[in-house]
C-alpha cells in the first residue's frame, strides 16, 4: 500500500532509548550485547518499489534503527538516529514485537517522493523489513527534526502498527479511519510516552481543531472519539487492546509472502464491528459515544447500529459493560427554567451527546436525577461527564440508590469530594450489586460551590 502523505506542520522513557550513537557507519554498540543472529544492515540498499529507484546509503544503525539517506539528503542531519529509535522502541513496548529483526528501517529522500509510505516485515516489497520511507520536494528537507519532520515519520510508524500488530497482516479498520484518523491518537500517545510535552500540546491543539467529512460532515475524530476513549479508558493499554482483540477474534486466513506463512485478516470491518471492538478495548459500551461522534450512519449511509447488534452476536468473545441508559425513562426533581426540551434541559442528560448538558439554577442538596425501567435491571457501574464550562457547577458529592417501588431505597454507591480534571471529561464508577432494580436515583448532595449545577451526561451500565 503506498501512502503519499504530508502532514501539517513528562513521562519516563521506560528504558526505550536506543544504544548510544557511534561513528555514523559503525556496527555494534560497544558495551552492549546484541540479540543473537541480528546481522548488520547492508551499507547500501537499492530501492525497487513504486517509482523509487535510488541507491540508498546507510548513515547510522544500532539495534533499534537503521537509517538510510539518498544522495540528496544533507548528511549533517542526525536527529533520526535518536528520535526514531525512541519512537520505535516505545511502539514495540506498547504493541509488542514486529518480527525477529528489532530494527526499524528509515529511508529519507530530499527533493523527490513527497510524502511517505510504510512496509512491514511480512511484505516482500521492501525486503521483509519494517520500513518507513519519507520524502520531500524540498531539497533542504529534514533539517529541523521538529514539527512535520517528526509528525510524518511517526505517522508512518503508526501504519506499521495497524498493518502488522500481533503478527497478523493487514488493517481491517483502514476503510473506516482511512489515512488516518488512527494516527491522530497513535502519534499523540507516542509523544506522551516519550515525554515530549511541547509536541503533546502542539499535536493536541492541532487535532482538537481538526474535522473530516466522514462518516459525516464535520466529524471530529480526535476530539469526539479517540481522545475520549484514550483519556477515559487506560490510554495506551486501550489502544493496544483493540489490536489484541482483532487478532484474537476477527476472521483470518493464512498467506505466504514467499518465505514464510502468516495470518492475514480476511476482510475490512464495518462500522458496527469497529464500535464493537473499540468497546471491547475500553471495557465499556461505546455506542453512545459513537452516536455522538458519528451519528448513526456509516460512510456508505447504512445504519451501523444494526451492524453493531450483529457484531455483538458474531463476536461474543468481545465483551464490555452494557449501557442500559436508553432503556430507562429519565426524570429530575428540578428542571431547567426553560423546560425539559430546551437547549440545557433535562432531555440532554441522556441524549448520548457529550457536547450538550443539563443545567439547573438555584441548586440545592436535595436535587436528584433518576432512571425508571419497565423491567428491573442489575447495574454495576455508571459514568458521569462534566459540563463544558465553570467547574464550580460540577457535582462534587453524591450517592446512587436503587429501589423497586420508588419509596424504599438501597444505597449502592457514595462519593465525596470528587473532581473532574477537564471539561467534558468522563469518570466511571463501579460498585457491587446483584439485585435488579426498577429505579436508579443519583442524589447530588453537593456541587463545587456555585448556585448553578450542570452535567453533560449520566450513563448507567450493567
Amino acid at each position: 500500500m503506498k501512502l503519499h502523505l504530508l502532514l501539517l506542520g513528562a513521562a519516563t522513557l521506560l528504558a526505550l532509548t536506543p544504544g548510544c550513537k557511534k561513528d555514523v557507519l559503525s556496527s555494534n554498540n560497544p558495551g552492549t550485547t546484541p540479540r543473537a543472529a541480528l546481522a548488520d544492515p547492508p551499507t547500501t540498499w537499492q530501492e525497487h518499489w513504486f517509482e523509487h529507484n535510488q541507491l540508498l546509503q546507510r548513515k547510522y544503525f544500532d539495534t533499534s534503527v537503521a537509517v538510510y539517506y539518498d544522495n540528496d539528503v544533507n548528511t549533517s542531519i542526525t536527529w533520526p538516529f535518536t528520535y526514531l529509535g525512541q519512537a520505535w522502541n516505545y511502539t514495540k513496548h506498547t504493541y509488542g514485537s514486529f518480527g525477529t529483526d528489532t530494527r526499524l528501517f528509515a529511508i529519507f529522500h530530499a527533493g523527490k517522493y513527497s510524502g511517505g509510505h510504510p512496509s512491514t516485515y511480512m511484505d516482500a516489497s521492501h525486503d521483509y523489513r519494517n520500513v518507513i520511507d519519507v520524502g520531500s520536494s524540498d531539497p533542504n528537507a529534514w533539517l529541523s527534526g521538529t514539527g512535520n519532520d517528526i509528525d510524518l515519520t511517526t505517522h508512518e510508524i503508526g501504519h506499521i502498527v495497524e498493518g502488522a500488530s500481533k503478527g497478523v497482516h493487514n488493517s481491517p479498520a483502514f476503510g473506516i479511519w482511512h489515512d488516518s484518523k488512527w494516527m491522530e491518537i497513535y502519534q499523540y500517545d507516542v509523544y506522551v510516552g516519550l515525554g515530549r510535552s511541547a509536541d503533546v500540546t502542539r499535536w493536541y491543539n492541532l487535532e482538537m481543531a481538526n474535522s473530516d467529512n466522514f462518516p459525516r460532515a464535520n466529524t471530529h475524530w480526535f476530539k469526539d472519539w479517540f481522545y475520549p476513549i484514550y483519556s477515559w479508558y487506560s490510554q495506551a493499554a486501550t489502544l493496544d487492546k483493540f489490536f489484541t482483540l482483532l487478532a484474537q477474534y476477527f476472521p483470518k486466513h493464512n498467506f505466504n509472502n514467499g518465505i514464510a506463512t502468516y495470518p492475514e485478516y480476511d476482510r475490512g470491518m464495518n462500522m458496527g464491528e469497529f464500535v464493537h471492538f473499540w468497546s471491547g478495548a475500553a471495557g465499556v459500551d461505546l455506542k453512545p459515544l459513537a452516536l455522538s461522534a458519528f451519528g448513526n450512519l456509516d460512510e456508505g449511509g447504512s445504519d451501523w447500529t444494526t451492524q453493531l447488534t450483529t457484531a455483538q452476536t458474531t463476536f461474543p468473545g468481545v465483551t464490555y459493560a452494557k449501557d442500559i441508559t436508553a432503556a430507562g425513562t429519565f426524570s429530575a426533581n428540578k428542571e431547567n427554567s426553560s423546560g425539559a426540551a430546551s437547549a440545557e434541559g433535562s432531555t440532554k442528560m441522556t441524549d448520548a451527546n457529550y457536547n450538550t448538558k443539563f443545567l439547573i439554577f438555584n441548586y440545592a442538596p436535595d436535587f436528584y436525577i433518576q432512571l425508571l425501567y419497565g423491567t428491573a435491571q442489575v447495574a454495576h457501574s455508571y459514568a458521569l461527564t462534566s459540563g463544558n464550562d465553570a467547574p464550580d457547577r460540577d457535582p462534587k458529592s453524591w450517592n446512587l440508590q436503587g429501589s423497586n417501588n420508588g419509596t424504599t431505597w438501597t444505597t449502592l454507591d457514595t462519593r465525596t469530594n470528587e473532581t473532574f480534571s477537564a471539561r467534558i471529561f468522563t469518570k466511571r464508577y463501579t460498585f457491587s450489586n446483584s439485585t435488579a432494580y426498577k429505579y436508579y436515583r443519583l442524589n447530588i448532595t453537593a456541587n463545587n460551590g456555585s448556585s448553578i449545577w450542570q452535567l453533560s451526561e449520566w450513563r448507567l451500565l450493567q
